[in-house]
């Protein structure tokens, strides 16, 4: 029988009228689907069902255990079933459901693990959830967003790539032997289409290795502590695209301290939660100067205004929570307002790329025509020339 401890099957066999003599655990059959399962993550939308779920059955009052059952049931994802019926073993050993969670970082994080916690020292749990089931949603609702203004770009660049391959591999090749008649000299866009079509076709295995070298050692480099601090200070300086980087980063920023302040995590932690998910090292390292002035008495303020990181309406808004004592409720107010800019941001982002793509697109299409169609115009002028 298929279940997640011994008391359980007990359960289920009495429920059937039978009586259990002993009870004693299998290993689980090994399979390959089951293998792939480990190395698969749950997904942004999962998690955001599981904490859905988790709040609705228990506003309605059940037991943390019977919740998890019934989610445990419901759950499509194999994955996060068996982390569920981990999280209910340990419940049912003593553990509370914040530390059944921490047992599984790479779903929730500390960031979720923390609020829970708060919320049973508070008695708030259901508020916090709430408050999660917010936070989580308008992650996915941002990440759904830059996706959906990423789609038709990404499209076109492969659409355009694969054309212009087609082209240099199978098209020019065929004109290849003709041009190769002309004893006059080629015109320049044919002789780099022509010297393409040589690159590609002999050396593309360095092509190959080239670009997967260039995007390894990229990637490595990006991954170090300098290389980190580099692409996180560039992306913020970026044209464009480098203002949509920090409202993104100001939103996240003031809607998780916002929540976890009103969740009851104390401030030092907030900031500490708040410095790991900025998600921007350069943010990171002012937010936790921020921790220090708080950590010595001082405000929050003061030191955001002075590491010229955070907008005037960041530090205006919680220079006046500290003087009201509604820092919480202001910080979400300001998040909803980046968030309103966010999808602004996007939308007048994806009305210039567009055009943008369309002026390279016109580019590249006018390039190969002459690179082919050049030669041609040349012969039928020259043939003109000899009938005068």
């Amino acid at each position: 029988m298929d279940a997640d401890s011994e008391r359980v099957v007990i359960d289920k066999l009495e429920e059937m009228g039978l009586l259990p003599v002993a009870v004693s655990r299998t290993k689980r059959e090994v399979s390959v689907h089951r293998l792939f399962d480990q190395y698969r993550g749950v997904k942004f939308s999962d998690l955001n069902i599981f904490t859905r779920l988790l709040f609705t059955l228990n506003k309605a009052g059940l037991p943390i255990l019977s919740s998890l059952n019934a989610i445990k049931t419901q759950t499509g994802n194999p994955i996060l079933k068996d982390v569920i019926g981990q999280i209910m073993r340990d419940i049912e050993g003593g553990a509370k459901l914040s530390g059944a969670l921490e047992k599984h970082p790479h779903i929730f994080d500390a960031l979720y693990v923390n609020m829970v916690k708060a919320g049973e020292v508070s008695g708030k749990l259901t508020a916090v959830l709430e408050r999660l089931i917010t936070l989580g949603e308008r992650e996915e609702a941002t990440r759904l967003n830059i996706q959906a203004a990423m789609r038709y770009p990404l499209i076109v660049v492969g659409a355009m790539i694969i054309g212009f391959m087609v082209l240099i591999t199978v098209v020019v090749p065929r004109f290849e032997n003709l041009y190769n008649q002309f004893t006059a000299e080629l015109p320049l866009p044919t002789r780099m289409l022509l010297g393409l079509n040589y690159l590609v076709t002999h050396f593309w295995w360095a092509i190959v290795i080239g670009i997967g070298a260039a995007g390894f050692w990229s990637l490595k480099f990006i991954d170090s502590e300098q290389g980190r601090r580099w692409w996180d200070d560039l992306k913020l300086k970026l044209p464009i695209v480098g203002p949509l980087f920090l409202k993104l980063t100001m939103s996240r920023f003031c809607r998780i301290t916002g929540t976890l302040l009103a969740s009851g995590v104390p401030i030092l932690q907030v900031l500490d939660l708040g410095s790991g998910s900025a998600g921007n090292v350069i943010i990171s390292h002012s937010i936790d100067d921020i921790k220090k002035s708080v950590n010595e008495g001082k405000g929050m303020s003061e030191p955001m205004k002075a590491s010229g990181m955070f907008p005037p309406v960041v530090v205006q808004m919680v220079a006046a929570g500290e003087e009201t004592g509604e820092l919480e409720s202001l910080l979400l107010h300001v998040s909803d307002y980046y968030d309103s800019q966010v999808d602004h941001t996007i939308k007048n982002l994806v009305a210039l790329i567009e055009p943008v793509l369309i002026l390279v697109m016109g580019s590249v299409v006018a390039f190969m025509a002459l690179g082919i169609f050049m030669p041609m115009w040349d012969l039928i002028n020259v043939f003109k020339g000899g009938k005068n």
